[in-house]
């Protein structure tokens, strides 16, 4: 998965409409290869960004779980940790091949 794609389901405060229009931005961006869209694509570009937010708006409200929210703060503090034990990786890589 895209790492600039977070998880949105079952946090407090409830994730926002911002939140989840991001997500289909980077997953459009993604998908198209393009971060801006030529002016020929821009409409298409636009339209998948907007169906895609309505479509994750509709499964994140549908969506059931017992368990606990989740705190922003934890999930940020966690995903600092992987970020950096994968930063460790690349340099232990890069520094047995060098």
């Amino acid at each position: 998965m895209c790492r600039n794609i977070r998880q949105l389901h079952n946090f407090e405060p409830p994730t926002t409409d911002d939140e989840v229009r991001e997500a289909a931005l980077q997953f459009v961006r993604k998908v198209s290869g393009s971060t801006k869209p030529s002016k020929a694509n821009t409409e298409a570009f636009e339209r998948a960004i907007d169906e895609i937010a309505a479509a994750t708006r509709r499964m994140l409200d549908d969506l059931v779980t017992n368990a606990p929210p989740k705190s922003r703060e934890l999930e940020a503090i966690k995903g600092r940790a992987r970020h950096e034990k994968r930063m460790e990786r690349e340099v232990r890589i890069r520094t047995a091949s060098a």
